[in-house]
């Protein structure tokens, strides 16, 4: 499957890959089928942000096979977070200086131009970088190794969009050494496989490139996929029941009788790059890479203001709001018709469970006329960003057996964070006031201004309003890896070190942070690296054994380095290099009938600093979060194997049972947008576990493939699924208030240990799912070809495996909290709730059944 979906073209820049790295042209890496998964199935959504690490290994087969294998459940190789993968394009580095990620909508649609790739996982070498935790990537986008002539496909399928058409064509290299490559793609649905959402795109790619003489080529290439679409919200798994569907949305309702969703991405980042290949000689290669993106990313969102949350799915309107499910025996006669009355009318009609546009409007219209503020509203998130980098890298071939590569790169950022005002929903008024502070300070106050610089201000549609700033981020990196070959070994070590800084520049004078908020913060400095190493022995009779390790530090990422960044210029308290031991030891078995490869790793983190923004609904106000002093391990063993059982049979399995945990309870900083007030406490997430993937995955089929006919059918079973951990939940002061049990005990070196029942992180439920493809290949006349390709994803239509979601932010009691003289907080328990927040958290299913049907003509 994966031959027949890659393109014959070859990487003609490189020299010859070295023995552990490769170059990824015809089988795995980024194939059609895992870069359709990207960019239909991913999101850089507000709240659940879904990254992915598409990596690829022509030695190792369980890296060949997850990133597309696991796809439907979001399986993240290793646990790790999409910083810790570093993505190249003609060597230059793509990875959002202030984030750490690479977010593959940049590459959106470009399938054609994703499938020559250089990869190298965690110790293998490569020659453009010094390979990251989570391994790295080359895409080559030089217009002379695209494959040449035309390729025409139309792709259908019934996922978050329905149908996908593109053309490609490349000329190749002409007499006068010209290459010049084009690709248009636009992806289409007017609803997704869930109801609600839409998706709309167009992604372009031009490129040229030109030999000047034996020595020197240069190319450029421009590309971007501007895209429009909806999203859909979590849910607990009351909202569910309800709704008879582990895919009801709560971010559409009717308008007029038409569906409108509240949620709408619009996400455009033009870029190009401009790459000089000096071949110095036969045994040195210069290749010096310059470019860019502007980005622009909106996202919008239903908001309130002075009146009842309008979310159709709020925790008020459910009927365990109103009866103790968990302890039927405490409930009234009252409580149990209130209960009936809500299943009644959320069961009732479709129209009952989504948001009521009609009424909103009506709501807000009311309002106007008796000159009051709009009522509900919709808001949009803007992050844009210019990011421009140069990238060099001195390929040098010592001797046939040893290689050297160095390279630098610098790069700098410029984020810009505003909120505007997308539509009033039918309001006529609305003033730029902090309303979450009103009650902790008087209306006329300046602290409840958001901006101080123009008090009370009338904002109308497509002001910015709340908060307006810029994140400025600069990176050097330094770096070279030594490759020496004998007979029986291979040996690799490289190293690197960077300087980084950031600062923040504010555009308004927050009333909470007068002096502290408008203009520049300080510039904080950063000095990191590392280096790792391996080697591999050829054992012989196709046994081998490998063995790495590495340790670096990297400097905190500038979007989790400022305590409220919406609010003031404040660094996080604390703020220091994150510390990385990595290793791994490998064996591989290579025979005409067996390939096999088993990994053991184990990577430990300490210093890492987390950040998170989230609506308090305990309070009414959005609090900014910093978690700091974290200590992590990710730690496991992965298995991939394929046996022969005829010239045209072959069966697979593939799978890991890994741990990625938290090992401490680490120091949390926090502010409200209701006041000024900074708050310090503990939070008690030791044990805690990395959410969104599949800590126990396994994959077992069988790979049919003959006379250009193919048939894969595979077996596949997910568990230890985790859901994002609430911090607010687990603070040692919430503790206190609702009087964890405390158990003081006796370790074994004689020290008292309190141990305490901190609330269990949530989980998902795991389970098996099937999946199969097929495909055909026919040869025409004139070298032409047709081919056509059906997979189909969950075929059980097992429709309740958890994907990924988050426990709520709120407590199952309500409570008074007081700020003593010395800053610390005290709070008290006044009641319990009859919904319990602990017990609902939100989640995301994996989809049902899901076919893909694609048909590509090449000529």
């Amino acid at each position: 499957m994966l031959a027949l979906c890659a393109a014959t073209a070859a990487m003609a820049q490189d020299t010859e890959p070295s023995a552990s790295s490769q170059v990824v042209r015809q089988q795995g890496g980024a194939t059609d089928m895992q870069f359709t998964f990207t960019e239909s199935q991913l999101g850089e959504d507000d709240d659940m942000t879904q990254n992915v690490i598409l990596i690829s290994s022509a030695s190792d087969l369980f890296a060949s096979q997850v990133g597309y294998g696991f796809s439907a459940m979001r399986f993240r190789y290793r646990a790790l977070s999409q910083k810790y993968n570093d993505i190249y394009i003609n060597g230059l580095q793509m990875n959002d200086l202030e984030s750490g990620q690479f977010r593959y909508s940049l590459v959106g649609g470009l399938n054609n131009q994703t499938r020559s790739m250089e990869a190298s996982l965690p110790f293998e070498d490569n020659q453009f970088s010094v390979s990251a935790l989570g391994g790295s990537n080359n895409y080559n986008f030089r217009a002379g190794s695209m494959p040449v002539g035309h390729r025409a496909s139309i792709l259908a399928t019934n996922s978050n969009y329905v149908l996908r058409g593109m053309y490609t064509y490349s000329s190749g290299f002409n007499q006068k050494g010209w290459a010049f490559t084009g690709n248009l793609t636009y992806r289409w649905a007017h609803r997704g496989y869930v109801k609600g959402t839409f998706y709309n795109a167009l992604s372009y790619f031009l490129g040229v490139e030109k030999i000047i003489n034996e020595k020197n080529n240069l190319s450029f290439a421009t590309w971007g996929n501007p895209t429009e679409r909806s999203t859909q919200g979590a849910a607990t798994d009351e909202s569910y029941w309800l709704a008879n569907s582990n895919y009801y949305n709560p971010y559409w309702g009717y308008q007029g009788g038409k569906i409108r969703n509240s949620r709408v991405v619009n996400d455009f980042a033009p870029s190009a790059l401009l790459t000089w290949d000096f071949k110095i000689s036969d045994k040195a290669k210069l290749t010096t890479t310059f470019g860019g993106h502007y980005s622009m990313y909106k996202s919008t969102k239903l908001n309130y203001n002075n009146s009842d949350n309008p979310q159709p799915d709020y925790w008020k309107n459910l009927p365990s709001s109103y009866y103790d499910v968990e302890d039927p025996e405490s409930n009234s006669e009252q409580e149990y018709a209130s209960w009936v009355n809500a299943y009644e009318y959320l069961t009732g009609s479709e129209a009952n469970r989504q948001i009521n546009w009609d009424r909103l409007y009506y709501s807000n219209t009311q309002a106007s006329a008796q000159g009051a503020d709009a009522m509900y509203f919709i808001e949009a998130k803007h992050n844009d960003a210019l990011n421009l980098q140069l990238n060099s890298v001195l390929n040098l071939e010592l001797d046939p057996m040893k290689h050297l590569n160095v390279g630098f790169g610098l790069g700098t950022n410029r984020g810009r964070h505003y909120l505007t005002m997308e539509d009033m929903l039918g309001a006529t008024t609305f003033h730029n006031l902090n309303t979450y502070a009103i009650g902790t300070y008087a209306p006329t106050s300046d602290e409840v201004q958001y901006d101080l610089d123009n008090r009370d201000a009338v904002v109308k549609e497509g002001d910015v309003f709340r908060y307006d700033y810029n994140i400025n981020v600069n990176k050097g990196t330094l770096w070279a890896s030594y490759v020496a070959n004998a007979r029986k070994i291979h040996f690799t070590i490289g190293g690197r070190t960077s300087y980084t800084d950031m600062q923040r520049d504010g555009k308004m004078r927050n009333g909470l942070a007068a002096n502290n908020s408008k203009g520049k913060s300080g510039v904080a400095h950063f000095l990191d690296g590392g280096g790792r190493a391996s080697m591999s022995v050829n054992l012989g009779h196709g046994h081998a054994f490998s063995l790495g390790a590495g340790f670096e530090t990297r400097a905190p990422q500038a979007s989790t380095a400022f305590a409220a960044p919406e609010i003031n210029n404040d660094f996080v308290t604390g703020l220091r290099n994150e510390e990385v031991f990595s290793s791994q030891v490998s064996y591989q078995l290579r025979t005409a009938w067996v390939d096999l490869s088993i990994n053991g790793y184990y990577n430990y983190m300490q210093h890492v600093t987390e950040w998170q923004n989230f609506y308090f609904d305990d309070i009414n106000s959005f609090s900014y979060v910093s978690l700091t002093n974290i200590r992590k391990a990710n730690y496991g063993v992965e298995l991939g194997a394929r046996v022969k059982i005829t010239s045209w049979l072959d069966a697979k399995a593939f799978g890991t049972i890994s741990e990625a945990k938290y090992l401490n309870n680490a120091n949390v900083r926090y502010q409200n947008s209701t006041s000024a007030v900074y708050y310090s406490d503990i939070v008690m997430n030791k044990n805690m576990r990395e959410s969104g993937t599949p800590l126990t995955a396994a994959s077992l089929g069988l790979s049919f493939h003959k006379s250009g006919w193919y048939v894969e059918l595979y077996g596949k079973y997910y568990d230890r699924i985790y859901l994002s951990w609430s911090p607010c939940l687990r603070y040692t002061a919430t503790g206190k208030t609702v009087g964890w049990y405390e158990q003081t005990t006796v370790d074994e070196n004689g020290n008292i240990v309190t141990e305490t029942d901190v609330p269990e992180q949530s989980k998902g439920h795991g389970g098996f799912m099937m999946d199969g493809s097929i495909g055909h290949s026919i040869y025409l006349k004139n070298g032409s070809m047709l081919s056509i390709n059906l997979s189909v994803t969950n075929i059980l239509n097992n429709r309740n495996m958890v994907t990924g979601g988050y426990e709520q932010s709120r407590s199952d009691y309500t409570s008074t909290r007081v700020v003593n003289d010395d800053g610390t907080t005290t709070a008290t328990m006044n009641n319990a709730r009859i919904y319990h927040f602990s017990s609902n958290p939100k989640k995301y299913y994996a989809y049902g059944t899901t076919g893909m049907l694609n048909i590509t003509y090449r000529f």
